[in-house]
């Protein structure tokens, strides 16, 4: 079933032998699905569902786009940049003040001319109720706001991740390759609710595995169940009832605060292969990798890139290490 997409990504993204980490882990074969390459601003794995988000919001009519995050959200920076391309205005709620020195993703969203409301709620974990009553007060004011809850994990959103593993599947085909197992890094749910509405309703062979790095595992899973079925049901895709969903714990320390082994993920990332991984998501998630193939997971075994580029060089220019 066709839906409302506007263009934004680079697709297909390259999905690439990472012969270097397979040496360094003595396992193998070892891919990585490169979404940091999606080629819009540094939105990374952001810029699937902002095609499907803003098609939608674009069909409806709306003329301001409220969103919400951490001040480190790459989504909101990916926002920010899409809206003003397709004319639409946009407006940020992020918690607490305004953080200094200012964020790299900050920097880029006011660049970009969208309006910041920091303070709009004290903690991250209640930014979808303030985006809600947002978008309801500028309702009331005669305008037509759509509004985004954090990360874009809508059915909706969804929707350009379960494409996504479509387009794994087609590559997959054509390498002749039999992949086992997917690894992602997993916040508000919405990438992986897509791969995993994708890879049921498509009939992919793999296991999908999620790192959870921001709440306990069982809640994201959960949710993603939701998330995955709505998008399903969205597609009309055949086997459209997703009944599990596989999501560890990868939080560690903290959200964005990265674990010793997490520092070592992010090195052998950069030193073997030349990717950047940020603390947030792309760290956690090659740890996650890393803990599989020593558990004996069986490979071929695909990394999701999902991006975070800006986040990990703001911590190499802070003094820190990816």
């Amino acid at each position: 079933m066709r839906r409302p997409r506007v263009e934004l990504a680079a697709l297909p993204t390259p999905l690439l032998r990472a012969r270097g980490l397979e040496r360094a882990l003595d396992a193998g074969p070892v891919y990585v699905k490169r979404d940091d390459l999606t080629g819009f601003a540094v939105s990374g794995n952001k810029a699937r569902a902002l095609e499907h988000l803003l098609g939608d919001a674009t069909g409806q009519g709306a003329d301001v786009l409220v969103a919400g995050g951490s001040a480190s959200s790459n989504f909101c920076a990916a926002a920010a940049v899409a809206s003003s391309t397709l004319g639409l205005e946009c407006e940020l709620l992020f918690p607490g003040a305004a953080p200094r020195p200012v964020p790299v993703n900050v920097a880029l969203a006011r660049a970009a001319g969208a309006r910041l409301r920091f303070g709009a709620v004290p903690s991250r974990d209640r930014i979808d109720e303030a985006v809600a009553g947002r978008a309801a007060t500028l309702r009331g004011e005669g305008r037509r706001p759509y509004a985004v809850p954090r990360g874009g994990a809508t059915p909706v959103g969804a929707v350009g991740y379960a494409l996504a593993a479509e387009e794994l599947g087609a590559q997959c085909d054509r390498l002749g390759l039999a992949v086992q197992v997917v690894v992602v890094a997993a916040g508000s749910g919405g990438t992986l609710a897509g791969l995993v509405a994708g890879q049921v309703g498509f009939g992919l062979p793999w296991r999908t595995v999620g790192a959870s790095v921001s709440r306990p595992s069982a809640d994201l899973a959960a949710d993603v169940l939701a998330l995955a079925r709505g998008c399903a049901n969205l597609l009309g895709l055949r086997a459209a009832d997703p009944c599990h969903v596989d999501v560890r714990d990868l939080l560690g320390p903290g959200f964005g605060v990265p674990s010793g082994e997490d520092r070592v993920s992010a090195d052998l990332a950069l030193r073997r292969e030349g990717l950047l991984l940020d603390h947030y998501y792309g760290a956690k998630a090659m740890t996650l990798l890393r803990s599989l193939l020593a558990e004996g997971c069986p490979t071929p075994i695909v990394f999701w890139h999902t991006g975070g580029v800006a986040a990990a060089l703001a911590a190499l220019t802070d003094g820190g290490r990816p």
